[in-house]
């Protein structure tokens, strides 16, 4: 008899839900100020993690001279951001649900403060490498929250070019460090990256908490007042007032959101094509590539000044581009138009180094080999970059939101942990050898993302989320 009452209950919900959609498929909400400010401050901490990932390209032989650092010491520092990164996404998802979005930013600000001024202000490797590990803590926290609470607070019209301006600012960062890496002393530029970290710590005051967290903890009045915020004091947001917490009610009795709900069998899709997307990202190279794009210049004999530059003014457009199609095309034939330019970008610079090896061509191999990594770039920067963050923030409901959060942001670091420490070493042993390696990687990530990855635009997180389930 309590089962059938709880049954009837779900029922109504559900159908609760499908009324409230076809509503919001009525009405989009407008895009206020307080949704671009929001969206603004919360990508501040973007353009320092950028800042963070191009530091070891730009400042690499400034370091390495003033401090005696050995390849082993300096490849150690690079990669410590990816490690610290993994002990930050471990605890990402359950320090975001507890304290809420808004307080996670703010231990990122702190927590990259601390990092960027120990490296500004080093004497030795100990301070050098502590400051990159909570560099790297604050960017682990950074990467799950920042593109989860875009997706939260955005209208669903438009929340994928929001949540991608995400990785844009994340490449305005790289581009600075790029630019001025070569010409500006190393800690300087470390005290250049700790700058957004202040400007978000003081904006954070004046913007809204995520309505659906609001939600996920029983605040319904501070949902509506959230809402009001976002969607204008006019706006009429009973409607999509009550689809959030219809949702948030229907998975919370559905769950009680144990580590181990994730792994139910209507959660394995979503999980599977989290854990992919990471592991395109990362194991594809792009970490090897970023951090030390001046070791693979100065490999191909092209001018390092020159090539970080130019590097520098490339990687926005492109990412920008990402921002400005990711609404219209959707999100799949970006992923596989990325996947399929690194691929055919790596492969091409594998070659390019092997024509090199046999004294090919010496004229134009280092021409080459540079134009191979602006598209390789290019490539990643549209798609395979930020849109697997897009898509981690959007098709996890968030009664798991937390638990499978945190492993997917764990992968991506611990793998990019393992490019960006072993690169240096792979790359002394086979140059051409390291980038057919990601040629054949990014080759497998176009199958992978044909056969399993849903195209996600035009939903709202409730309706994606309930169609991953399996439940309409």
């Amino acid at each position: 008899m309590v089962r059938i009452v709880v049954e009837e209950d779900r029922r109504s919900m559900e159908e609760g839900l499908i009324q409230q959609r076809h509503q919001n498929e009525r009405d989009d909400p407008r895009v206020t100020t307080c949704v671009i400010l929001s969206t603004f401050v919360a990508v501040c901490s973007s353009f320092s993690f950028g800042c963070a990932s191009g530091y070891t390209s730009g400042a690499e032989s400034q370091i390495m001279k003033e401090l005696d650092l050995s390849i082993a010491q300096f490849s150690a520092f690079g990669s410590f951001l990816n490690l610290g990164a993994a002990l930050g996404a471990f605890c990402s998802g359950q320090l975001a649900i507890i304290i809420g979005r808004r307080r996670t930013l703010w231990a990122c600000d702190l927590l990259c403060m601390f990092g960027w001024l120990s490296i500004a202000f080093a004497k030795d490797v100990f301070w050098l490498d502590a400051g990159r590990i909570s560099l790297g803590i604050g960017v682990g926290l950074i990467s799950y929250v920042v593109p989860v609470y875009i997706a939260e607070i955005t209208p669903k019209h438009v929340r994928g070019a929001f949540t991608s301006s995400n990785q844009l600012f994340q490449n305005c960062g790289l581009s600075l460090i790029y630019f001025f890496g070569t010409v500006i002393n190393w800690r300087v530029l470390a005290i250049i990256g700790a700058l957004p970290c202040v400007i978000q710590a003081i904006g954070i005051y004046f913007i809204p908490e995520s309505p659906r967290w609001l939600a996920k903890i029983g605040s319904g009045k501070e949902v509506e007042h959230s809402l009001h915020q976002l969607r204008g004091r006019d706006a009429d947001v009973s409607a999509e007032s009550a689809e959030i917490q219809v949702m948030t009610k229907m998975l919370e009795e559905d769950s009680k959101s144990s580590f181990y709900d994730m792994f139910q069998k209507k959660y394995r899709r979503t999980l599977v094509i989290g854990i992919g997307l990471m592991l395109i990202q990362q194991l594809s190279g792009a970490a090897g590539v970023t951090y030390y794009s001046n070791t693979i210049f100065r490999k191909a004999d092209f001018s390092e000044t020159l090539g970080s530059m130019i590097f520098g003014v490339f990687v926005i457009p492109k990412a920008l581009l990402a921002v400005i199609f990711v609404d219209k095309w959707g999100r799949r034939p970006l992923l596989l138009v990325s996947a399929a330019g690194m691929s055919m970008g790596s492969l091409l610079i594998g070659v390019c180094f092997t024509l090199q090896g046999m004294n090919i061509l010496p004229e134009l191999t280092a021409v080459f080999i540079f134009i191979c990594i602006l598209v390789y770039f290019g490539c990643f920067a549209i798609g395979v970059g930020g849109l697997p963050w897009v898509i981690m923030s959007e098709i996890f409901p968030i009664n798991i939101k937390v638990s499978a959060g945190t492993i997917v942001t764990l992968t991506s670091w611990t793998s990019g942990w393992f490019v960006s420490y072993a690169f240096n070493f792979m790359f002394e042993w086979s140059a051409q050898g390291t980038f057919y390696i990601f040629g054949v990687v990014g080759g497998a990530s176009l199958v992978f993302i044909w056969f399993l990855v849903p195209e996600t635009k035009g939903q709202s997180l409730e309706e994606l989320q309930a169609s991953l389930m399996g439940t309409t």
